[in-house]
């Protein structure tokens, strides 16, 4: 239960935060996927100064390639150009999940220095950031290219499916903010408290040291990186447009985690979350019933299963992974049932999207017309608790981005149903042999909520 003294307490700590000072016409929201490519490719070539690129992974494919060139020819037309590119340690190093390696993409960032002809001093460095020993206890889900003075920030990382090289996308939200002091704060917080540390490595070379050798070093910067914080001078006062940068790490309670969890304290009316995960922290389940006992409306875009990353058609080649999408539609089915009496009078409104054989992996918070959270953070124990997580937080007391929210919101809705009843949703029966085996296997030796916690 909500106390008025809990309310206040996140009002405060919400206001507390620091913001920098910008106006609306400095934020551009992009409603379409291949924009994100198009900017990508426009913002390299008007790059003057630095472009440094942070992803979970870059993939060796077309639009990889592509990307990557574009990042070359730059270099060499332009070698004073300070460039770097942040991807996870483990994920370079592996192919999918799923399917055999043929090479990985820390190989491939080697073989491209070497055919423009630049060493490893002169060309474009790609650090691997380890965030845990293993991959499965905590990837790099930092999010954000700066380009000179430009944040391009999407929860997207960079292949074929996430810039819609080909028919096929997954879409996801993209946002450009023009902000000298926020591209500064995250190139100084990348250069002193990600670069500087021993744990973190190039991987565009041709001996990469092992994780064995760092392990000592990888949880010494873990610990490290848990406490710190993006520095900048927020000038914004309360009643201006301003933005927030937030970082978490491993506690419960760290930074981000917190500001999320005041943030839906502060719902006075409305309340809208995408996940394409739907397995919420406790803390969240708890604030949303509240919410909900409360008389406010809430809104909630998940991706239907087949929409899932995991999912795999029942004649395809099935894997542990291709039960997750199962998981998370029977968590929406117990949320559903419990709550179908909010849904029945309009309040819960639970919207399924799906579009064909394409994916969803759009993240993000509205409160209300005042606060948009941008952030790749999956609203999950997973990104809670394992995973490095960012977010832009935008505070609009004036409602100045109504209208471009909006916007986002309708294009967003247009490949979404809304569920009215928890049993439109299958159950065990349904699923594929293979699904049911797994899920039983879950529940027999209650692995459920351990699978929910790493994945």
């Amino acid at each position: 239960m909500l106390t008025s003294l809990k309310i206040n307490k996140a009002r405060s700590h919400v206001n507390s935060l620091d913001y920098i000072p910008t106006n609306a016409e400095n934020i551009e929201f992009l409603l379409e996927t291949p924009q994100f490519k198009t900017h990508i490719l426009n913002l390299i070539h008007q790059a003057k100064e630095r472009i440094y690129i942070t992803a979970l992974y870059w993939e060796k494919d077309e639009a990889g390639q592509e990307i990557l060139d574009a990042l070359y020819q730059a270099k060499v037309a332009r070698p004073e150009l300070d460039i770097k590119v942040l991807v996870d340690w483990h994920r370079a190093q592996r192919g999918r999940i799923g399917e055999k390696e043929a090479g990985n993409n820390a190989d491939w960032y080697y073989e491209t220095r070497r055919k423009y002809g630049f060493d490893k001093e002169s060309g474009i460095p790609f650090y691997g950031v380890p965030i845990n020993g293993r991959e499965i206890f905590g990837v790099l889900h930092l999010k954000g290219f700066v380009f000179d003075d430009t944040l391009l920030y999407s929860g997207a990382s960079i292949n074929n499916v996430y810039l819609q090289q080909f028919d096929r996308y997954r879409c996801d939200r993209y946002h450009q903010i023009k902000n000298q002091t926020l591209t500064n704060a995250i190139v100084d917080f990348t250069n002193q408290q990600i670069l500087s540390h021993s744990a973190v490595n190039r991987l565009d070379v041709a001996e990469r040291v092992t994780t064995a050798e760092i392990r000592s070093q990888i949880k010494a910067f873990r610990k490290h990186l848990s406490q710190q914080s993006y520095a900048f001078n927020g000038t914004a006062q309360q009643d201006e447009l301003g933005l927030s940068l937030l970082v978490g790490l491993k506690r419960r309670k760290n930074q981000l985690n917190k500001t999320i969890e005041a943030l839906f304290c502060l719902v006075e009316e409305k309340l809208t979350i995408c996940t394409p995960y739907f397995n919420f922290p406790i803390t969240l389940r708890n604030r949303i019933a509240w919410l909900l006992k409360a008389g406010k409306q809430i809104e909630i875009i998940v991706g239907d299963k087949t929409a899932n990353d995991f999912y795999t058609k029942p004649e395809e080649k099935f894997s542990l992974a291709s039960a997750l999408p199962y998981l998370y539609e029977k968590n929406l089915r117990a949320f559903c049932k419990r709550h179908q009496r909010y849904i029945d009078n309009g309040q819960l409104i639970v919207r399924l999207w799906k579009d064909y054989e394409n994916t969803y992996h759009l993240k993000g918070v509205w409160i209300d017309h005042q606060y948009l959270l941008l952030t790749g953070n999956n609203l999950n124990p997973r990104a809670w608790r394992l995973d490095a997580e960012n977010a832009v937080l935008v505070s609009d007391p004036n409602a100045q981005l109504k209208e471009k929210a909006e916007q986002e919101l309708n294009k967003i809705r247009e490949h979404t149903q809304i569920l009215k009843q928890h049993t439109d949703l299958e159950i065990d029966q349904d699923y594929p042999q293979d699904v049911r085996k797994v899920l039983k296997r879950f529940g027999r030796v209650k692995l459920d909520k351990v699978i929910k916690l790493l994945l």
